[in-house]
């Protein structure tokens, strides 16, 4: 009889933990800024020169700030687009090429459709090979 109790314990202490968790990413993660904001994105080509971009927008997410532009292409995912193409410039997935997208030089851990942007702020978009 001992040993279900410990494991009713367990399991309401795990189901605790997971609501928790649950509450404070949906607290603390980042909102998109409501309004106009002006943001910068910078797209580093394969050759290495650079071309930036300024756009004063609406949207709130990367992805529709970056279709605003019209600098993106990709395939759909069930993680949202997968980036193919930056400023005309295509990546071969079978050569180990890539867009990596950062902000502030520190490489995103969200999809250009979950990254919420807030004014002032600077994305890079670099072609990269190797995985």
């Amino acid at each position: 009889m001992k040993k279900n109790t410990k494991i009713i314990i367990a399991l309401v202490v795990l189901a605790a933990l997971i609501v928790g968790a649950a509450l404070l990413y949906k607290t603390f993660a980042p909102a998109a800024q409501v309004g106009e904001k002006h943001i910068e994105i910078e797209v580093v080509h394969a050759d290495g020169v650079s071309r930036d971009f300024s756009l004063d927008t609406d949207a709130e997410t990367l992805r529709a700030a970056l279709d605003e532009l019209g600098i993106i292409e990709g395939d759909e995912g069930e993680y949202g687009l997968y980036v193919t193409a930056v400023d005309g410039e295509s990546a071969d997935d079978s050569a180990q090429e890539w867009w990596c997208f950062t902000k502030g030089g520190e490489m995103l851990m969200t999809s250009v459709d979950n990254t919420m942007i807030q004014d002032g702020e600077h994305y890079e978009a670099t072609f990269t090979v190797g995985w």
